[in-house]
Order: structure tokens, then sequence, then C-alpha cells
């Protein structure tokens, strides 16, 4: 059983096509209120939930209850052969513009192929997954969100060590921005400490041969030098 909280965000639909057991394009309309999945076991109800997840930039193919990403992909049946690719896209309401961008509704897709090439789209233009990961940072949704909770979460939570609770009060504290904005500036700083010191090494290195150096450029002019006296005395 998955429950979804989205605080201050609606969501409009779910489309899927060849994800995991939608072979086929299936929309789903989200209505005001609350809606809710019924169904037996192994009727696909936790595909919807997986899916969710994974257009929201899921990474981890464990989450989702596979091996590798491309288990997500349709495998087929006995009547049926497998998809080439899955595809899911999600809409959502963006009046209040809980999310950073000037669009009243916004569209978040991804697909990925059988060959592991993925696609990811915002509004039908391609982007990058960091620009989805940012998209949803600090609204309770994405990877890091708490807005899905599956089988077992709730305990892998309280048994967490507390470095590990921290995302998820960061999350709903609306500093999850901050703080990957803050670790992304400083992953650049080490790495410019790193080319300074690699400059370092280069200067030092040219430093040391810079005698040797001087001492064949004398030996060569003065080569040169004689070489034009022998060749006036040849004449």
């Amino acid at each position: 059983m998955y429950i979804s909280v989205v605080i201050f965000l609606y969501f409009k639909s779910l489309q899927l096509h060849g994800f995991k057991s939608f072979a086929d394009k299936t929309k789903l309309d989200f209505v005001d209120g609350v809606t809710a999945v019924v169904g037996p076991n192994g009727s696909g109800k936790s595909n919807i939930a997986d899916a969710m997840r994974w257009v929201m930039g899921e990474m981890s193919a464990k989450s989702l209850r596979g091996s590798k990403m491309e288990d997500v992909i349709f495998n087929g049946t006995d009547k049926r052969s497998p998809m080439a690719y899955a595809e899911v896209a999600i809409v959502m309401d963006n009046r209040d513009r809980s999310l950073n961008m000037d669009y009243d509704e916004i569209t978040v897709s991804r697909r990925v192929y059988r060959s592991g090439e993925s696609e990811y789209m915002i509004n039908k233009a391609a982007c990058r997954l960091k620009d989805i990961h940012e998209l949803f940072m600090d609204t309770g949704l994405g990877r890091d969100g708490y807005s899905i909770i599956g089988q077992g979460k709730i305990d892998e939570i309280l048994s967490a060590k507390s470095e590990d609770r921290r995302h998820i009060f960061d999350e709903a504290a609306n500093i999850t921005k901050y703080r990957y904005k803050k670790e992304e500036a400083e992953r650049k700083l080490a790495q410019t400490n790193d080319n300074l010191l690699r400059i370092d090494d280069i200067l030092t290195e040219i430093g040391n041969n810079l005698t040797p150096l001087e001492h064949q450029a004398k030996k060569a002019k003065k080569y040169l030098e004689l070489r034009k006296v022998q060749k006036k005395l040849e004449i």
C-alpha cells in the first residue's frame, strides 16, 4: 500500500506507456479530493506509485523493485512482445507557482530505452535529470521527498541513522535546495583547489628545469655563432 501526500501541488494526470505492466498507453486523471486505486494483489497498484517516483527522478532500481533500470520496461507476455522503451509523464497544476517555473501547468516526462539511454523533458523541452531534481526540491516530492511512503518505509525511517533522517526534516523545512547549492559550491571550490595544486606542481617542475634549459640555450646560441664563423672561413 502506498500513500501519496502532496502539499500545495495538485497532480492533474499521470500518463504511462510501456512502464512495467502498463503496455498500452494509459492515462489516470486525478480529480479534486482523494483518489484511491483499489485492486487485488498483482493488479499493478504499486506500479503506479513506482511510475510517479520514477518520473520525478528516482535512480535506484532497487527502490523501484527491480535489479536494473531496464526492468521498468514492459517485458512482454506469451501473447505480446516486449516494449522497446518505457515512458511516464506527470502533469501538475502550477497556478500557485509552487514550482519555480512561470507556467500554469507543468508536464515532467521521462523515457528509458533497453539500450540504457534516457530522455528527460519538462513541458516537452529536453532537460537534464539535474533540472528535474532541482525542480522538485523543497516540495516534498522527488527522489528524496517524503510524499510517497511505501511498504516498510516508516520502519526504515525510524531505524535509520540520525544523519539519514535529517534529509526528511530538511526537505520539510524547505532548506534542501540551499543545502544542495552549498554542497555544489563546496565541490566547485574543492575542484578549484585541486586545479591550483596541479598548477603549482607544474610551475615547480618547470622551475626545476629552467637552469638546465638556460645552460642548453647558451650552448645552442654559442654553437650558432661559431657555425656562422665556420661558414665564412670555409668560403
